[in-house]
Parts: C-alpha cells; structure tokens; sequence
C-alpha cells in the first residue's frame, strides 16, 4: 500500500474528465511516429501472460497521446541497452520503458517532460530473511546482484551498495530486466534493484513469492525519449500536461497500479 501511495502521490491528484480534451493541442495530421519499448517493465509495459499482447500504462498514454495529436504509432521492440542509441541514431521516434530522465543521457538524446516518479526499491524473494537492507545484503559476503548493463542509476546503486566495484564478482549481468527478476525467483541471485513502478508490478504478481525491503535508495522521473531536435517534444509534453490536467494520468495509475491482476 505504501508504495502504491508513493507512485501516486507523485502525480497531482486532480479530477476526472469523462472525454479526451485536443482543444488547442498540435495536430500531427495523421504521421506515422515509431515508438519503441522492451515490453520488460511490467506495468508499464509487457506481454500479458494471458493473451500474449503488448499491454501496459505507457501503452495506454501513448495510445491516447496520439490520439489527441493525431498521428499513428507503430510499435517495434529493442533491448533496454541499445535503445537509446537507437533513438539517437534516429531507427525510432519514440522510446519508451520507464526511462529516467538523467543529464548524462541528455546528452544523447532528448527527453519529454516527467509523466511518473518513482523510487529505487529492494527486491527480494518472499522467504529471504538473511538480510533486511543494503547495509545487511553487503554484508551477506555470498549474496548475488543481478543487473542489467549500462541501467544507470539501477547499475550504479548496485555495485555501490558492494565496494564501488564494477568488476565484482557478486554482480551478475544479464539482458533484461525479466531475465533479472526470473533470475531471483529461481535463486540464480538474491538481489534485484528495481523502482516503485516495476516493483509493485511484480510484487502483485508472484503470489507472495516477492517482496521489497529496505527504505527507498533514491527518487527519479520518467519521461519519453527522442532523437535530438525532434519536433515531437513539444506536442508530446502539451498531450503530458493536458493528461495531467483532465484526471487521465490518475486513471492509468488506478488502472494498472491498484486494479490490474496480472495472470488473472
């Protein structure tokens, strides 16, 4: 619950509005815009065990953004690894997976305004008692990390929580961020760093086999990325503002945070 609340309180909290509002935002006029995910980062994006469908909250803003500016998106999928030069190399328009928005990345790329906050959190299998935060998991001399490459501040707070090592050997790199969590599940480690989105996303879903520990280890914003100079940023951030003001952002976190059960 805690963490529910933290997700949505940052957010405004603002009242509903029955029907989408374009009035006075750009119209794209019908472009095609490639919008790339991992479909890794449950709830925000992933395949529903169930269907086997692309579903998730930045599905469901980035649908209703462009409806409301008009053009038509074309979904593809990459690793979280290569996308943002992807996006710099300009291969897709859009990407998007939770994306923290960082000033080294800005470098690269640029970012929309923020759409979610959200917390660096421990997560860790239902049963695990032998630590209870970071200073306890270091401590824990065989315990394993496991660790996407290159998933700053993820990866930087993993090896700091060790000895400020990117070599160590208790850190065990793989591709995704699903290959991490499934990792934990099956004992492979015993440690994954996740956020408030994705951590409750999986908390909800494995039916007590997961849990989060600890006090949160740092706060960060999301936003949608784009190759630099895009002419996208700006009506992309009129659609953000315009789902905050009208109570949409509000329903998605409702949506996909309190009332989605995954696997059912």
């Amino acid at each position: 619950m805690l963490l529910r609340r933290t997700l949505i309180a940052g957010l405004a909290v603002l009242s509903l509005a029955p029907a989408a509002v374009s009035a006075g935002l750009p119209d794209l006029k019908g472009r095609k815009v490639v919008v790339v995910t991992e479909n890794a980062y449950p709830p925000l994006q992933f395949v529903d065990p169930k269907s086997g469908q692309a579903i998730g909250w930045e599905y469901d803003a980035m649908n209703e953004i462009a409806t409301r500016l008009n053009f038509k998106i074309e979904y593809q999928n990459t690793s979280w690894d290569a996308m943002i030069q992807a996006v710099y190399d300009g291969q897709y328009d859009i990407g998007m997976t939770g994306i923290t928005i960082k000033d080294d990345r800005k470098e690269k790329v640029d970012f929309s305004d923020p759409y979610m906050r959200s917390q660096q959190l421990m997560l860790v299998r239902g049963d695990e008692a032998r630590f209870t935060d970071a200073k306890s998991f270091a401590a824990l001399e065989k315990g394993l990390i496991g660790a996407q490459p290159g998933t700053s501040p993820f990866y930087t707070a993993v090896y700091e929580i060790l000895d400020g090592n990117e070599q160590n050997p208790r850190i065990k790199l793989m591709e995704t961020f699903g290959a991490t969590v499934q990792a934990l599940k099956t004992g492979d480690v015993d440690l994954v760093l996740t956020d408030s989105t994705a951590g409750e996303g999986y908390v909800k879903a494995s039916g007590g086999t997961l849990k989060i520990i600890g006090e949160p280890l740092g706060t960060e914003d999301f936003g949608f990325i784009f190759r630099k100079g895009s002419d996208l940023v700006a009506p992309v951030n009129a659609a953000i503002a315009a789902l905050k003001a009208d109570g949409t952002l509000d329903a998605l976190n409702k949506k996909w945070f309190l009332d989605y059960k995954m696997g059912e």
